[in-house]
């Protein structure tokens, strides 16, 4: 290694006092092993503790002019740039309760005046030592925490791609479009955020649940992959028989949710949502609905959401059957179902979001609706 190398590959110590002695002892002792910098002032030690490259360990007089070592100290251990920095206070103060008052403030140690110069070295050496192990904990833990956050965006982006794929599978075989699972994946986030601030909502929906609705929500019609084309893609309307069969959309959809859990062996948060949404967001306020007929709030919440704006984005939308509503009959029709066929309170919050729901919709057209 070359000496310039050498040289900046040394750790730096900051020596702040206001004795010119001082300094220059400090300097003779340890400008062998450190690059040394010095400073005469409070106010310069703790501009120069702040600056490029930072030093590894400061040499702090306690009683200075102007600012003092215990202000320095307190202030450097205030910013996160600098309170790692080990402190060493050099102090003729040698009482308890000085040395008791420094630890507070947060100095790593303390050297009495006049320095001895074999007491100076190795403390010096000891608190290099010790930031040189708590700076290799620091990056690892940061470079652990990376990690962890980097293959969870992973996951997460995997699994968020998978729900996709399962959900535009369904799809192909259905009249409905493409960007059904999106618009209605979209209106389900914005209706179950308006609702945190409903007194009967509160409580069930926390920003956790809503992530989780939203990443369950494509899956609602997955069970329409075990429904024969011949019925699922029937232009007009269904025989009693055909329909009944339709509507085991909802047992097939929830079962096999409910499967790929059992094979994962394990709960996940997402997929108990994804069964309520799957199993019953055809079931309706009064009762009329299907699979289990349920009425009222023992219709999961999440079921209640999906149904709203599933009905809402199948009225706009073209199908083989039907041509798309306009936005003012897909509103008249979505209020007569008031109490009927969607809970009161959250057809009243969807209603209160058409801008936004105009939006989403806009957002994720596509050309066959």
């Amino acid at each position: 290694m070359d000496t310039v190398t050498e040289a900046a590959s040394r750790p730096t110590i900051l020596a702040v006092d206001d004795s010119p002695e001082n300094l220059w002892l400090i300097s003779g002792l340890l400008k062998s092993r450190y690059r040394i910098r010095m400073v005469n002032s409070g106010e310069a030690g703790l501009e120069a503790a702040g600056t490029e490259p930072l030093p590894d360990l400061i040499l702090l007089d306690v009683m200075m002019p102007g600012l003092s070592g215990h202000d320095v100290c307190r202030a450097l251990k205030a910013s996160p740039v600098t309170r790692h920095i080990p402190i060493i206070f050099l102090t003729a103060m040698a009482e308890p309760e000085d040395e008791k008052k420094g630890l507070e403030l947060g100095a790593a140690d303390f050297i009495t005046k006049p320095i001895n110069p074999p007491v100076l070295i190795a403390r010096v050496a000891t608190q290099l030592q010790a930031k040189a192990a708590a700076d290799f904990l620091r990056d690892q833990n940061a470079f652990l925490e990376n990690e962890v956050q980097r293959r969870t965006r992973e996951l997460t982006a995997i699994q968020d791609v998978t729900i996709h794929a399962l959900a535009s599978l369904a799809e192909t075989r259905d009249n409905e479009t493409g960007n059904h699972i999106r618009r209605t994946q979209h209106y389900v986030r914005a209706l179950a955020t308006a609702l945190q601030n409903h007194p009967r909502f509160r409580s069930q929906l926390d920003d956790a649940t809503i992530d989780s609705l939203f990443k369950s929500a494509p899956l609602h019609d997955i069970g329409k992959v075990g429904i024969p084309d011949s019925i699922l893609l029937k232009p007009g309307p269904f025989e009693p028989h055909e329909f009944e069969i339709m509507k085991t959309h909802t047992t097939l959809g929830r079962d096999a949710i409910q499967h790929a859990e059992d094979a994962l062996g394990m709960p996940v948060e997402f997929l108990a949502y994804a069964k309520e949404i799957a199993y019953g967001h055809q079931e309706k306020w009064d009762g009329s609905g299907y699979p289990q007929g349920l009425a009222g709030e023992a219709i999961p919440l999440s079921a209640r959401i999906m149904a709203v704006a599933d009905v809402y984005d199948a009225l706009l939308s073209r199908r083989g059957y039907k041509k798309a509503m306009s936005q003012e009959e897909a509103v008249a029709i979505m209020r007569e179902g008031r109490a009927r066929h969607f809970d009161p309170d959250i057809l009243d919050a969807f209603l209160g979001l058409l801008p936004e729901l105009e939006r989403i919709s806009r957002q994720f057209e596509d050309t066959s609706r």
